[in-house]
C-alpha cells in the first residue's frame, strides 16, 4: 500500500538551445519532436518546450522525471542520442543543461 505521506522527489532538467541564424524553424521542429518522444519515455512526469519572446531563436526544454535513473536512461537512449546529433548543425552554441530541484511555496515558509 502506498504511503500517502511520502514526498515525491522529482528530477528536473532544464535545457537551453540557441538556434543558428536561419535555422530557427528547423530547430523548433526537431525539439518539438523530441518532446513527443520524451513524453512516451518511462517515468517521464512532464516535458515542455517554450520559445523565448525576448531572445528569438532561444528554446527551453523543461523535463520532470520520477527518478534520476529514468532521466539518465532517457538521455542515453538511442533515439535521444540521434536527436541530439541532428541538433548540432542547427545550434549557434552548445546547449546548456541544468539539474534543478522543485521548490514550492510550502518549502519557502
Amino acid at each position: 500500500m502506498p504511503d500517502d505521506d511520502r514526498e515525491v522527489e522529482l528530477s528536473v532538467v532544464l535545457a537551453v538551445f540557441e538556434a543558428r541564424t536561419g535555422r530557427v524553424e528547423a530547430l523548433a521542429a526537431l525539439l518539438a519532436n523530441y518532446v513527443v518522444v520524451t513524453r512516451r519515455a518511462s517515468d517521464c512526469r512532464n516535458v515542455d518546450l517554450v520559445a523565448s519572446v525576448i531572445e528569438p531563436g532561444r528554446f527551453v526544454v523543461v523535463e520532470k522525471w520520477g527518478s534520476p535513473e529514468a532521466q539518465r536512461a532517457h538521455m542515453d537512449a538511442p533515439e535521444t542520442v540521434a536527436l541530439a546529433q541532428e541538433c548540432r548543425d542547427l545550434l549557434s552554441s552548445p546547449p546548456r543543461f541544468d539539474l534543478c530541484e522543485a521548490v514550492s511555496a510550502h518549502d519557502l515558509s
